[in-house]
């Protein structure tokens, strides 16, 4: 299913406000809104950061069922999130300790999470996310899709919730995006090779797996820098990347800012 990033437009024609949304209100999709400058914006309740020139970010999870409520300077714009089909993957051959763990690696992911989740939290001032995101790997292959039922060797876990690319080992990965690292670990349980950027207003990417970590905790890194290669690290298979894109803890679809087919 190709997912494109489309645009939404909504002006209210009173002299209180405009908006504009770039994205599709659908379950896991990245929103990117516009209003005027000094605005203050309520995404669900939860009060979000506007940049100096007025944008806005925030995100549907995989499960939202309920409509998406925006109050925009006492304003409220209410959206219906329309519902997604996702598919099952099957994916055999894994150690079986990686798919249940053993206890005594119990507190290890505990410590290894909770890093993740800090990293994830950050509501920092950044203003990269306004920016169009690109791919992180040239002509990969997509072999696993955001949202889809994993079940591994033989029994049902979580979702996936990343854009998993095929690729031969060492093959030099992108950032897909301007941000600053806030974390970068060679060796997590699950995921390997792991880092985080930050791009500010609580948006932020993952990558994956990888074999060789090439930027540091607390290095700025520019669209396109190579952060990295592909490996087969942690819960892995093969070599391959997964990719995360995260609205803090709103686990939502890189296709909604990528253009790919997956």
């Amino acid at each position: 299913m190709r997912i494109l990033f489309s645009i939404v437009f909504i002006l209210f024609t009173t002299s209180s406000f405009a908006v504009t949304f770039n994205g599709k209100f659908i379950q896991g999709s990245f929103i990117l809104g516009k209003t005027d400058p000094g605005s203050e914006v309520f995404i669900d309740k939860q009060k979000v950061k506007v940049t100096t020139d007025g944008y806005f970010a925030f995100g549907l999870g995989r499960d939202r069922k309920n409509d998406v409520v925006i109050k925009i300077n006492q304003k409220k714009i209410v959206k219906k999130v329309f519902k997604r089909e996702y598919k099952i993957q099957r994916i055999d051959g894994l150690e079986e300790k990686k798919v249940t763990p053993p206890e005594e690696v119990y507190e290890r992911i505990k410590r290894e999470n909770k890093w993740i989740g800090e990293a994830r939290a950050i509501n920092s001032d950044l203003t990269f996310f306004k920016k169009k995101f690109i791919t992180p790997l040239e002509n990969a292959i997509v072999t696993g899709v955001y949202g889809s039922q994993r079940i591994l060797n033989g029994k049902p876990k979580w979702p996936h919730y990343g854009i998993d690319f095929a690729a031969d080992q060492g093959t030099e990965i992108k950032a897909m995006l301007d941000g600053i690292v806030t974390l970068a670990e060679p060796d997590l349980f699950y995921t390997g090779g792991t880092l985080i950027f930050d791009h500010g207003h609580g948006i932020s990417t993952l990558y994956m797996h990888m074999e060789k970590i090439l930027v540091k905790e607390g290095q700025k890194v520019k669209q396109g820098d190579i952060i990295g290669t592909v490996g087969s690290t942690g819960r892995s298979t093969g070599a391959h990347l997964d990719i995360r894109l995260n609205w803090f803890q709103v686990r939502l679809d890189p296709a909604t800012v990528l253009d790919i087919k997956n």
